[in-house]
């Protein structure tokens, strides 16, 4: 029996999805711990296997979704890395661009770079832009540098060269050079092996970034294979990436950077792959857990893709799904700010020491308290049972802030969750009205321990009319690395005009990357009839400064396949800003390729035919100020295939909890989604 385990570890929960077992696919939540992530991992699937007959030798793939990096990142708990690059560009990482990180905040700086100044170091060498060689590589200067950083005890060593990124030699004989005199024990990382891309300053914040992690990434994928070793697992984890889909271990330790926003990627897959089964094709993703809210838009089937990410305030130049992420989860901090108005995060309460009805040490009002308080949340335990909440708890939290806004206890709880739906709703117009979608033609689809709680809210907010919650919305990123399939993506800079006589350029760099697309179909061990090659090309109008990715199909370039591509960006230049310049003269800037190694993903089964659930119980809930009705609460299992619920009513699961607002209507599809059409 093979069975395949998707783990996502978030701020406050650690999920488990498993599937294969003759009893259906299980799922299973349990507190995180964020100091060590992977003791909650090895808890969860010690749990798993002895509870339900499992044997870890039927295990067939463990995927695995992390927030190792980011956090290293972000309490800069990283490697000792030292820089070495071109004579002259010390300090570029330090310069960066003449931009603030918030335009109306002049006391706001740039984080302070990974590489403090005194572990910069610059060699003789320059390549120009046109591939000529201005001044040689000093390989004996080179060679003094390494003499001297292994002094220096440093975990890595990352080079960046000017223009490396379309001429790497000077990078790779740098590389070959210090490995002789460093040995194998500190790793050696150039800028072209990362993501050779032009704007050399994203570049080296990237390789940067990619190095600072090396040493984290390579110490917990060791400690946890080491522990899911023990308790006899034989696959090594995949690690998901924030380009959406997953890598295998060795892949991970050497561009660890990858996965830097993995957990978020895998929910919008997941997502993807749950809708496109009930045949919604355009959706906005919400995904609501303890400590943020991402949102996504999937248009005809498609997540969005962007390339440049902001991490822990660092530029980031890496295929990544669209992913805009705000502080406004379960576990944010509710706080009255200088101008006398309530706030919701960023700060979050986290697992440790949580929300105060956790009654685990906190004692700051939350989001998570604010629901106790309005009978959204069940006032006795979540996790069926599992995790006790404490009523009293969450009101003395909450009346610190009411006296002082000189409101109720309940009225300060409907602001706390109307403050965090407007950060939700601001967040999802980012990438829907101001990437050119109207809002109100998506479905919403509502996932996460708190999504579905605040999913009504948000969609009348922007006009949807119809909110899409999967089966378990709370477990559905550790679900979506079981439909996720392993990726690659690599790049390779052409800066031309895009016409004729860029057909044989464009040819040339195809067949480059195709030698590329083998080699790794080749190491990761792909069968031919799983391998699936996506192109794009990144084209832009002379003189502008960003590109736009425009996927291509064929293999050879003509005069008719240029004007194709030619047409296909105007018309995406057009959806992007609102206009098109039909007679201007376009570049091209880069080839890509995306690789897919498909695996197999688990079968999404029809509910079986049964009586309609009835209500266990019934509660005071609050749907707005003074608004409080007497409502029917439900099991989530209870509900048939085909049952319509009318508002107002409670859905109760193991992983997340519903609300069905006043004069709405939800009705449950085949496949057990909770289809809830707001009126």
């Amino acid at each position: 029996m093979a069975i395949n385990i998707g783990v996502d570890v978030g701020g406050t929960f650690t999920d488990f999805s498993v599937s294969g077992p003759a009893s259906g696919t299980l799922y299973y939540k349990l507190p995180s711990t964020p100091e060590k992530p992977d003791q909650a991992i090895i808890a969860g699937l010690e749990d798993l296997l002895r509870n339900n007959a499992l044997e870890p030798n039927g295990i067939l793939r463990f995927s695995h979704g992390t927030t190792v990096g980011t956090n290293a990142l972000i309490q800069r708990r990283v490697g000792k890395v030292a820089l070495i690059t071109t004579r002259g560009f010390r300090d570029l990482i330090e310069i960066g661009r003449q931009t603030r990180p918030k335009v109306y905040d002049m006391h706001q700086d740039f984080p302070k770079p990974l590489v403090p100044r005194w572990l910069r170091y610059e060699v003789s060498e320059r390549i120009q832009a046109n591939g000529t060689i201005h001044t040689p590589l000093d390989e004996k200067e080179l060679k003094e540098l390494g003499a001297t950083m292994v002094l220096e005890e440093v975990d890595c060593v990352a080079i960046c060269f000017l223009h490396s990124h379309a001429f790497p030699e000077h990078e790779r004989r740098a590389a070959e050079i210090l490995k002789e005199v460093m040995g194998d024990k500190i790793s050696i990382m150039t800028s072209s092996m990362v993501y050779p891309e032009f704007r050399e300053y994203e570049r080296f914040s990237t390789t940067v970034l990619n190095a600072a992690l090396l040493t984290v990434m390579s110490a917990y994928l060791d400690r946890l294979t080491r522990e899911t070793k023990r308790i006899g697992l034989r696959p090594d984890p995949m690690i998901s990436q924030s380009g959406g889909g997953l890598m295998s271990a060795g892949y991970s330790r050497q561009y660890p950077i990858r996965s830097a926003l993995s957990g978020p990627a895998a929910g919008v897959i997941g997502a993807a792959y749950r809708a496109g089964v009930a045949e919604e094709r355009n959706i906005i993703t919400l995904d609501i857990g303890g400590t943020s809210a991402d949102v996504s838009l999937i248009a005809n089937g498609e997540p969005s893709t962007v390339h440049a990410r902001h991490l822990a305030g660092f530029p980031l130049r890496l295929p990544a799904l669209d992913v805009n992420a705000v502080g406004a989860g379960g576990g944010s901090i509710a706080w009255i700010d200088k101008d006398a108005l309530l706030k919701v995060g960023p700060e979050s309460a986290g697992a440790v020491p949580g929300p105060a009805c956790y009654d685990k040490g906190g004692s700051e009002a939350t989001v998570t308290d604010a629901n106790v308080i309005l009978g959204r949340l069940p006032s006795e335990a979540l996790l069926d049972g599992r995790m006790p909440i404490n009523m009293e708890l969450a009101r003395t939290s909450i009346e610190h802030l009411a006296k002082k806004l000189k409101m109720s206890i309940e009225n300060t709880a409907i602001g706390i969750v109307q403050v965090a739906s407007a950060v939700i709703v601001k967040a999802i117009r980012a990438i829907s009205v101001e990437r050119g979608y109207d809002p109100s033609e998506f479905t919403l689809f509502a996932y996460g321990g708190a999504g579905p709680l605040h999913a009504m809210e948000v969609a009348k907010e922007l006009g949807i009319k119809k909110v899409f919650i999967p089966p378990n919305p709370g477990i559905l990123c550790a679900e979506g690395l079981l439909s996720s399939d392993l990726i690659a993506d690599f790049v390779k800079p052409l800066l031309c005009n895009f016409d004729e006589k860029a057909k044989e350029n464009i040819s040339m760099v195809w067949e480059e990357l195709n030698v590329q697309a083998e080699r790794w179909f080749e190491s990761e061990n792909i069968p031919s009839q799983n391998r699936k090659v996506s192109w794009t090309a990144d084209l832009r109008y002379r003189g502008q400064n960003f590109e736009l990715p425009i996927p291509f199909e064929v293999n050879e370039f003509g005069t008719r396949e240029i004007e194709q591509l030619r047409s296909a960006f105007d018309n995406a230049h057009e959806i992007a800003y609102g206009y098109a310049q039909p007679s201007e003269t376009v570049e091209l800037v880069n080839v890509k390729v995306k690789l897919s190694g498909v695996l197999t993903k688990p079968s999404l089964l029809k509910l079986p035919v049964s009586e309609e659930g009835i209500p266990i119980s019934e509660r005071m809930v609050c749907f707005g100020n003074e608004q409080w009705m007497s409502t029917k609460i439900y099991r989530r299992l209870d509900l048939a295939p085909g049952q319509s619920l009318a508002g107002p009513a409670i859905i109760e699961q193991m992983d997340s909890v519903i609300v069905v607002f006043p004069e709405d209507i939800a009705k449950v599809d085949s496949w057990g989604n909770l289809l809830i059409n707001i009126n």
